[in-house]
């Protein structure tokens, strides 16, 4: 039997996701230090997931800067 593969996602890191989704969708999700409304559907991701690395969730790396 093949081996089952594991999630790269654990439920906590895509209930941070969600919850950043939420926020942007009413219009209260705000970035960083600018403070300035998110209005981008990838920065919703991004900070949901940049939460959920914060609070021990299991999520892959972030890709390095070319």
């Amino acid at each position: 039997m093949a081996k089952k593969a594991k999630k790269k996602y654990s439920a906590g890191a895509a209930k941070k996701v969600e919850r950043a989704m939420k926020k942007r969708n009413a219009g209260t999700l705000r970035s960083g230090r600018s403070g300035r409304k998110v209005k981008s559907r990838k920065q919703a991701i991004a900070i949901g997931l940049s939460e959920a690395r914060k609070s021990g969730a299991r999520v892959p790396k972030k890709k390095a800067r070319a």
